[in-house]
């Protein structure tokens, strides 16, 4: 049998979906979220705004097991979804 999720990754990732980062809207909720969970672990992290002040992306430095700064991971993705409005869902987009 495959091991379960541990329940704070579920409340991580719930967490997670339910910030509403539709493209038309401010995705910053989601970054101040995400920019404290990694202060929280030891990790800095830097915004970079776009012109408008209303969207970022976030950057971070995960330091590699020996604790320098090179050599590590970099994790890539984004924080927007696209309008869901008018769509035939069977169960909320923003509810895992």
């Amino acid at each position: 049998m495959p091991a379960q999720p541990a329940e704070a990754t579920i409340s991580e990732i719930t967490d997670l979906i339910t910030f509403d980062t539709t493209s038309r809207d401010s995705n910053l909720p989601l970054i101040d979220h995400v920019v404290d969970r990694l202060k929280a672990a030891g990790i800095e992290s830097q915004r970079v705004p776009n012109a408008e002040g209303t969207k970022a992306n976030l950057l971070a430095t995960l330091p590699a097991a020996d604790g320098s700064t090179s050599g590590g991971i970099v994790l890539s993705g984004h924080t927007d979804v696209v309008p869901v409005d008018g769509q035939d869902w069977s169960s909320d987009p923003f509810t895992p």
